[in-house]
């Protein structure tokens, strides 16, 4: 099959829209037709290098070449074609993409943390999941790599079948996609690995994509206090509108006001999810968390970051407590389904987390704004569009949201 998608040919290179080839899914393999694709922090993180090892352990990970790229890992889309043996989707379901493959036999998979499933660990690898091999290529018969093993920058890939989620046919698609990683792990930052109880004190340190559904996470969890810190005026005035009590523009300027409003106690948790973690980050970080506090990093260093500050007298007097997270701690399988459950019923904002659409010819004007800090939201890069009424078609919704900042699907 003949296709369209968006590759990296390396780090600091632009988004290049391309015709590529795409095999026939062998088994346990399906083709999909991506609708719709959040433009995560983490395909910025490709281009900056901050997610990409250093070439020097290439051969230990046993990557031959990273590059090029199929970018996008948080998408949606309807299952175009079926390999042999795949039982949980047919042609014409609607899917949410699943970054982390959850293969429901390895030992994490059957403790219940498929965020952690070991078939994920050849993410850097080009090649399936299923048998290494590739199933993508340029016109000129070069291999492709795929982000996440996904590529939703496309108008089709052919992924396995245990990175795909059958979701209900009348959910906005756009709606669907933001769940399938940002939505996800914002709110179990908070919900799942952070613990947030009723009554906390919660504090979210950047609000991006992840960091708003943090604070969506913390006020469903009934936190007292969520204190949203950006130093982006616009996405501190949307964090109230998603459930911040407090807002501030910098930890320094949060510190004194969270020392008062909790009578000096200081934070139960606080959540770091910044558009890019530094290690000197971390101390004031630490320092808004109280006594027995937990401190949740689920924002993205420099991979080759290896210092961080913090006060180990302070971590270990004070019985704190510092968590790392993937996907929020969150098992995608159970967990988007019941996250869309609750957009369905109101109790979970999604379509007023989208402020801007692209068309999949447009990925690289997008990346600019996500790169320069210049979106006002989430942005949503619309793949492709056979036709329209896959959209946000509740008339209340739009108008509430506004009518100039929804891109309903059309074509590429």
């Amino acid at each position: 099959m003949k296709t369209k998608a968006a590759i990296l040919r390396g780090t600091n290179q632009d988004w290049d829209v391309v015709d590529i080839e795409v095999d026939d899914p062998k088994t346990g393999e399906v083709v999909v037709e991506w609708m719709a694709a959040g433009l995560c922090h983490s395909d910025e993180h490709m281009i900056t290098g901050d997610m990409v090892p250093p070439e020097e352990a290439w051969e230990s990970l046993g990557i031959d070449n990273l590059w090029p790229m199929i970018g996008g890992h948080e998408g949606a889309g309807v299952i175009a074609a079926v390999g042999p043996g795949v039982s949980s989707v047919e042609v014409g379901d609607h899917v949410s993409a699943s970054f982390i493959p959850s293969c429901g036999r390895c030992r994490y998979c059957s403790t219940g943390r498929q965020n952690l499933c070991d078939a994920s660990g050849g993410t850097f690898r080009k090649g399936m999941i299923t048998d290494e091999t590739s199933r993508h290529r340029l016109e000129d018969g070069t291999e492709l790599n795929m982000l996440a093993k996904l590529g939703t920058f496309a108008h089709h890939t052919c992924v396995a079948e245990s990175q795909v989620i059958k979701v209900e046919k009348d959910l906005p698609l756009e709606a669907v996609a933001l769940v399938s990683c940002g939505v996800a792990t914002g709110f179990g930052s908070a919900t799942e690995r952070g613990n947030v109880q009723a009554g906390d004190t919660v504090v979210v340190v950047g609000t991006g994509g992840i960091g708003m559904n943090a604070v969506q996470g913390a006020k469903v969890a009934g936190a007292r206090h969520v204190i949203a810190i950006d130093p982006i005026e616009f996405k501190r005035e949307k964090a109230m509108e998603f459930g911040a009590t407090h807002v501030f523009a910098s930890m320094e300027e949060a510190f004194p006001q969270v020392q008062e409003m909790t009578w000096g106690h200081m934070a139960d948790k606080v959540i770091m999810t910044p558009g890019v973690l530094y290690g000197d980050m971390m101390q004031l970080g630490t320092g808004l968390a109280g006594k027995g506090g937990t401190i949740v990093v689920t924002g993205i260093a420099p991979i080759t970051q290896t210092e961080s500050s913090v006060n180990l007298f302070e971590l270990a007097m004070w019985n704190k407590e510092i968590k790392g997270t993937i996907f929020g701690s969150l098992n995608p399988r159970a967990d988007i389904p019941r996250l869309l459950g609750m957009y369905r019923e109101g109790q979970l904002k999604l379509d007023e987390l989208i402020t801007k659409t692209y068309s999949l010819d447009q990925v690289g004007e997008a990346s600019l704004a996500v790169h320069h800090n210049e979106a006002d939201g989430k942005l949503g890069v619309l793949c492709l569009a056979p036709s329209e009424g896959l959209g946000i078609s509740d008339p209340e919704k739009r108008e509430r949201i506004g009518e100039d900042k929804i891109t309903v699907f059309r074509s590429a």
